[in-house]
């Protein structure tokens, strides 16, 4: 059976989720694909703590013990940040490695950057997970982009926003106690500035917008708004009304080329097809020239639903077939 050696860069939710996929679904992969995946190397900042049972003798903290790896061909990265992230990523490329990403903050400022470097490579990088969690997103639209045209994206693309506005509508919750509780259920962070301010957001819209653009707006120029600042009382006038208070993030490209881009706070009728998106869910909507209107809901975050589009990323590039050299 041929065999291809990984590494994950990053062991913390992410990157204990895709370790566990690999090994529980490591049968049907080798089934469906006609090949064995090992995972060679394991990048964390402590290799004395062991995270998962039996995994110690992976663990290194150095980024060169992972590219050193006889037969190297598959990064997978769950780092936070930019950097290291960027660095490391751009190395394993360089030793013509496939990588696989499902850090946004990163991707959002050097995706096309790294994306070009694969392509001079001969490999592929897979980011699926950048955006949505589990919402097959960047697969969808480089599909639809084979022959559509999009015009414009609108998205709900940050779980705990949705979460918390959910809860303000529907318990009459203030921001605080919805915040509070959305912290309780692990969907924030115990320092939700980048989720609530809009931050998030903005740097999965990027993503988007250089995949279904080829560019993205000056960043600069882009208004983000969180949602802190909504009220118990304005959510329920607008309850009254119909309205929903959704966060969205949206990008256009207007006739005459330019980029538009803002994300914030909108209010949306029953027309809407972000109106029924509720609690964690992250929704999707493009504007297309030949299929009009297409709307993906889904999971948005989590362990299982980020670390599935992850190896869902890596059977794609198996399936391509190109760059791989697979050892026996």
């Amino acid at each position: 059976m041929a065999t291809i050696k990984a590494a994950i860069l990053g062991f913390g939710t992410v990157g204990q989720g895709i370790y566990h996929i690999l090994n529980e679904k490591r049968e049907d992969l080798r089934k469906k694909l006609g090949v064995e995946l090992e995972v060679a190397k394991i990048l964390v900042r402590d290799t004395s703590k062991e995270r998962v049972p039996g995994t110690r003798h992976l663990l290194t903290d150095n980024i060169e013990d992972c590219l050193s790896v006889k037969g190297l061909q598959v990064v997978f990265e769950a780092i936070v940040g930019e950097e290291p992230a960027y660095t490391y990523l751009k190395k394993a490329i360089m030793n013509k490695c496939h990588v696989i990403t499902a850090n946004k903050v990163m991707f959002a400022k050097y995706g096309l950057e790294l994306q070009e470097l694969a392509k001079q490579h001969g490999v592929f990088v897979g980011y699926e997970a950048t955006v949505a969690g589990g919402v097959p997103v960047i697969k969808t639209m480089k599909n639809l982009l084979l022959v559509n045209d999009i015009s414009k994206i609108q998205g709900i693309l940050n779980g705990t926003c949705n979460y918390i506005l959910t809860k303000m509508r529907a318990e009459g919750w203030s921001f605080d106690e919805a915040l509070k509780e959305a912290q309780a259920l692990g969907y924030a962070e115990a320092d939700p500035y980048m989720d609530i301010s809009g931050q998030d957001a903005f740097k999965k819209l990027m993503v988007l917008s250089a995949l279904a653009f080829g560019e993205q707006p000056n960043w600069d120029e882009v208004k983000v708004v969180g949602i802190e600042d909504i009220t118990p009382e304005q959510v329920r006038k607008a309850k009254e009304k119909g309205l929903r208070y959704r966060h969205v993030a949206e990008v256009e490209k207007l006739p005459d080329g330019t980029i538009f881009a803002q994300v914030g706070p909108m209010l949306v009728s029953k027309e809407h097809p972000l109106y029924p998106i509720d609690d964690v869910f992250n929704a999707v909507t493009m504007e297309t020239n030949y299929i009009g209107t297409l709307t993906l809901v889904g999971p948005g975050a989590g362990m299982y639903p980020t670390a599935s589009v992850m190896v869902e990323d890596y059977a794609e590039i198996i399936g391509k077939r190109a760059g791989f050299v697979v050892t026996i």
